[in-house]
């Protein structure tokens, strides 16, 4: 192929309002008879085999001048193109738009969002895309007037060196609002679609700010020269990481709570740091990558996990949460784990590995058989941080492992489980890496004492809560008897309070009927036979209300025996049963009272600041 050859694609919408978008495609021949185009079954990021190419319509080739060429599909992502003899073929096709995704394409009247692998079919070489530049030029829809890509300009097209950086790119066209800061001698863009009146975009952009200078901060320079986050305010959720860009989703309303900024935060901060973790430094497995089949690696627990551990920790350390809030969260990830029965049954190296067929395919039986590498992942990357911490002293953290293995394996190099492996061993002694290896491939219970009593915290619970209420409001009353304050009559208003009886089977009202979906190992509807899609009618020989259920159970204790009238593919059965207790979370951290300050000095350095 001709070292100044290049594939260049024209962007069009001529038919946005019907969510399709138009591709006039250019490619080198090479002198070849014919040459093959492919498009993706999968995009670098999401690991589920998506067949983007259902989307594309009406494909046909011509020459430069106009004259029509033989375009056959060879395979369901494949397309072998005649020549005619000429130099190049032009290829014009449509793709349907219209799934609100950040890995997927959407187009309609008000903005078009790309993203690379569902929308530009490469020139094949061999089995490989062409090493060539690929350049694309967007023509907007009347009115569009703001056109936004990661890709650098170049004689009035977007330039990708090669096919990997253009599906690395996604594309936006429309009117959102866009604005950009320079840190750290990097500008990073913030561009808002969508969110009216009621997002809040200056508070987005500022605190947003603060994240990437807590990134930096961390890393010491950032690995990009641009940088753009692309956030969608549509009523949807999730992000996707680009080596210099991400795509966002989020609802307007997030902007309104506390709660809901945090968690719009944690979302970039995640993205964000995967501009080093997960992009540059990455398993080697996960690059060159094969666009047509999986590529499958066991590490996607330091990919997803490390990086979800870091996402809600760097919010608090940019002074965007407080510490209650940063332990509330942590709580909430492993209470999480500790409530999902796959823990037991699917290793955190196999959740990993298998994330093409069970991770975005996820059924009833999930909860039963597998584990989350993001929220586990997460877990496993904070044990191992006070791991290295307790065994050198405070002198390394996972702050250290994390950079270094930046420093070594980012680019085109990439890192093996094994070499993960021996830099945990010497960043954090042999111990360390001798539990790590245990921990991704077993299926036991984590144990989280280690790190309680590296950073000076217990765990309580709800339980816990009341009784220290009681014991601060039966200190109250002595003080107000001493004073002669004191009223006949009053008692705690939990002192007569009995825990309702537990099921364990999440239900949804169809149209009235009570329709179980999920029945988790181990529970009373679980040990009872109670299956998914059982209508649940009656408990002993009264009806259910519709929506019922829970109020239902009120009246009965755990340990309590009842019969479960269920309809089961239209037949009635008969379900003995014994209720259990609920579950009571037990799981929140919180700051030890009684310990020694060489703890609270560890807990200080890892958040950042002091209590």
């Amino acid at each position: 192929m001709d070292q100044g050859a290049s594939i260049s694609y024209v962007v069009s919408f001529p038919e946005a309002a019907q969510h399709r978008v138009e591709i006039e495609a250019r490619y080198p021949t090479g002198g070849a008879e014919a040459v093959t185009l492919m498009m993706p079954v999968w995009t670098p990021g999401s690991y589920l085999v998506r067949e983007f190419a259902r989307h594309v319509e009406t494909l046909a080739a011509e020459t430069p001048d106009g004259q029509p060429l033989a375009a056959d599909k060879v395979a369901k992502n494949r397309w072998r193109v005649a020549t005619g003899g000429g130099d190049e073929v032009v290829v014009r096709y449509r793709v349907y738009c219209r799934e609100m995704g950040v890995r997927s394409n959407f187009v309609d009247r008000s903005f078009a969002m790309l993203n690379g692998a569902p929308t530009f079919l490469t020139l094949l070489d061999g089995d490989a895309p062409a090493a060539l530049p690929h350049r694309v030029r967007v023509e907007p829809a009347a009115g569009w007037e703001v056109v936004v890509s990661p890709l650098p300009e170049a004689d009035g097209a977007y330039v990708a060196a090669d096919y990997d950086e253009l599906v690395d790119s996604p594309l936006y066209a429309g009117n959102g609002r866009v604005s950009s800061f320079t840190l750290g001698g990097a500008e990073l863009v913030m561009l808002h679609e969508g969110g009216g009146e009621v997002w809040d975009a200056e508070w987005a952009d500022r605190d947003a700010r603060a994240v990437a200078e807590t990134e930096l901060a961390l890393f010491g320079s950032f690995p990009f020269e641009r940088y753009v986050t692309m956030n969608f305010v549509v009523e949807g959720r999730g992000g996707l990481e680009h080596k210099d860009s991400t795509v966002l989703m989020t609802s307007r309303w997030r902007a309104t709570t506390g709660e809901g900024r945090r968690g719009w935060l944690s979302l970039f901060a995640h993205e964000l740091f995967h501009a080093w973790n997960g992009k540059r430094l990455r398993p080697a497995s996960l690059g060159p990558f094969d666009y047509e089949r999986e590529n499958y690696t066991p590490s996607l627990w330091f990919v997803e996990g490390v990086t979800s551990y870091y996402d809600d920790l760097l919010v608090h350390r940019a002074g965007l949460s407080t510490r209650e809030q940063y332990f509330e969260a942590l709580g909430d990830g492993i209470e999480q784990v500790e409530t999902t029965p796959g823990r037991k049954v699917q290793p955190l190296a196999d959740s990993s590995y298998d994330a093409w067929i069970k991770f975005y395919r996820r059924d009833e039986n999930t909860v039963n058989s597998g584990i989350s590498y993001y929220r586990k992942g997460a877990l496993v990357a904070w044990l191992l941080d006070a791991r290295i911490r307790t065994a050198s002293g405070g002198e390394r953290s996972l702050d250290d492992l994390v950079r270094t293995a930046f420093e070594r394996w980012s680019g085109e190099r990439g890192f093996t489980p094994e070499q993960l492996n021996a830099l945990v061993a010497e960043i954090g002694g042999a111990e360390t890496a001798s539990w790590l290896a245990a921990v991704l491939e077993g299926t036991a219970d984590l144990d989280y004492a280690p790190a309680l009593e590296a950073f000076g915290l217990r765990f309580t619970s709800k339980e816990d809560e009341k009784k220290e209420k009681k014991a601060a409001d039966a200190a109250a009353d002595g003080e107000a008897v001493a004073g002669g304050e004191a009223v006949a009559g009053e008692k705690d208003e939990d002192e007569d309070d009995e825990p309702a009886a537990w099921l364990g089977a999440t239900v949804q009202n169809r149209g009235g009927r009570l329709v179980v979906t999920e029945v988790k190992r181990d529970t009373p509807a679980w040990e009872a036979g109670v299956n998914v899609d059982d209508e649940l009618v009656a408990v002993g020989d009264y009806r259910l209300p519709s929506g019922g259920l829970d109020a239902r159970l009120e009246s009965y204790r755990p340990g309590d025996e009842a019969e479960l009238l269920v309809a089961r593919r239209e037949r009635l059965l008969r379900l003995p049963v014994t209720f259990g207790e609920v579950p009571e979370p037990a799981w929140k951290p919180a700051v030890d009272p009684e310990a020694d300050e060489a703890a609270a000095a560890r807990r200080d350095a890892w958040l950042g600041g002091s209590d």
